[in-house]
């Protein structure tokens, strides 16, 4: 079976615009934003989507948290949006949990 996408980010084996970088989570620009900041923030280890977690997962998830938060100081945002998307239906393109720091620009609810 081969590798996801941000699996071979994750090891270095395809290339991305990485921002920040821990041992267990990478952040790095999206290629097609939908504003004009754009972020991905991906655990290293592959879980396939947020209903595929397990329980020793739930330190992880926090970690991402964390970084979104660090990511947000380092790039002077104030306002922004995280989102998490579960699944094809709710828009999920990449079969690996991840999520999208967006901001700099007004960003409206309902998102569509």
């Amino acid at each position: 079976m081969a590798k996801c996408l941000f699996c071979e980010i994750a090891e270095k084996t395809k290339q991305a615009k990485i921002i920040h970088e821990t041992n267990d989570v990478i952040a790095f620009h999206d290629l097609n934003p939908q504003a004009p900041v754009h972020i991905l923030i991906v655990p290293k280890k592959h879980i396939s989507k947020l209903t595929a977690i397990e329980k020793e997962d739930t330190k992880l998830l926090g970690k991402l948290q964390y970084a979104a938060m660090e990511i947000a100081k380092e790039l002077n945002l104030s306002d922004f949006r995280l989102v998490m998307n579960n699944g094809k239906k709710a828009g999920q393109t990449v079969d690996h949990l991840h999520y999208h720091l967006l901001s700099g620009r007004r960003l409206l609810w309902p998102p569509g």
